[in-house]
């Protein structure tokens, strides 16, 4: 009988208390709609204008501002403002690397 593979030594999970956890499940809730997803990794490379979001992923000027409205309340986009246009970014790297990773995962190949 073979022994189970050791598993690496990991530091133990942060502790979450559970208004955080409610707020970190409504994250991952707004990732879970497809065109929100979309949105946020078009935010990756740096600001982007709206209309320039709409363009790329082929969505409405109004279903990207909508979801634009629910990321920026959920704090994984951020906006900023140049004149008459705003441009949109990723929030912090702490998003960026969640998404970044997540893609890399998603494009391995199954082992």
């Amino acid at each position: 009988m073979s022994a189970a593979p050791k598993a690496a030594s990991k530091p133990p999970a942060p502790a979450l208390r559970e208004d955080k956890t409610c707020e970190l499940a409504d994250m991952f809730k707004m990732l879970g709609d497809p065109s929100r997803l979309r949105i946020v990794i078009a935010t990756l490379e740096g600001p982007v204008s709206v209309s320039d979001i709409a363009e790329r992923l082929g969505l409405s000027l109004s279903l990207v501002s909508h979801h634009l409205r629910l990321l920026r309340a959920a704090r994984l986009v951020t906006a900023d403002r140049r004149g008459k246009q705003i441009f949109y970014m990723i929030h912090d790297q702490h998003v960026a690397h969640v998404i970044s990773d997540m893609i890399a995962h998603v494009n391995e190949d199954a082992e």
